[in-house]
């Protein structure tokens, strides 16, 4: 199993800047895939991106141009880094780490909430 701590959120203006921080309990050089998620209240929870093995990424259309997802093995983190905040950013955002091989893996973080104010 594994353990995921999800920090950096909070409030902000729109047009602002915040940058989230996945920090996993065990090395994440093997996990197949790590992804940001978020949920509004009353709304079903919806990929926001995502970061493979490999580094290839993919974002939700509402977000791309405006955040960015990275992944620092060596510090078993994850980023993704929001700017031009709109208020309709706002929500709890998760992160989420995916093994596909066995043992399969699919693991949440607690999340941390991010509210853009108009």
């Amino acid at each position: 199993q594994v353990q995921l701590v999800e920090s950096g959120g909070g409030l902000v203006q729109a047009g602002g800047s915040l940058r989230l921080s996945c920090v996993a309990s065990r090395s994440i050089t093997n996990f197949n895939a790590m992804g940001w998620y978020r949920q509004a209240p009353g709304k079903q929870r919806e990929l926001v991106a995502a970061v493979t093995r490999g580094g290839s990424t993919n974002y939700a259309d509402s977000v791309k141009g405006r955040f960015t997802i990275s992944r620092d093995n060596a510090k078993n983190t994850v980023y993704l880094q929001m700017n031009s905040l709109k208020p309709e950013d706002t929500a709890v955002y998760y992160c989420n780490a995916v093994v596909v091989t066995f043992p399969s893996l699919d693991a949440w973080g607690q999340g941390t909430l991010v509210t853009v104010s108009s």
